[in-house]
């Protein structure tokens, strides 16, 4: 068995985008979409997660290098990011949580 596990993390921004909008909606498995902004001003790598249609915020600075150039060179079917932490008791910025796996070739 091959353990395809790629990085976790807590969605930084949560406080900031609209994930109120949808948090009832969130569940353990969850899938996310990461979208990459390249151009973004306070961060070349940021990685946007959006839930649905909805942004949640990004992949923190310290776990999107990799993420981030794979993507741009067109990797957009490497990675599965799904929800694997949900906790309305946490502070905003630790409430949901992210694991990113590669997918297994088929």
């Amino acid at each position: 068995m091959t353990n395809n596990h790629f990085a976790n993390f807590h969605i930084a921004g949560f406080t900031y985008y609209d994930g109120v909008d949808v948090f009832d909606e969130l569940r353990v498995g969850s899938i996310l979409q990461a979208v990459p902004e390249p151009d973004n001003p306070h961060d070349e790598l940021a990685v946007a997660l959006y839930y649905k249609d909805t942004k949640l915020g990004y992949i923190p600075r310290s776990c999107n290098q990799y993420i981030s150039k794979l993507l741009n060179h067109g990797y957009t079917r490497l990675f599965d990011f799904k929800v694997n932490r949900v906790n309305p008791l946490s502070e905003p910025e630790g409430q949901v949580g992210v694991v990113v796996k590669i997918k297994k070739n088929k």
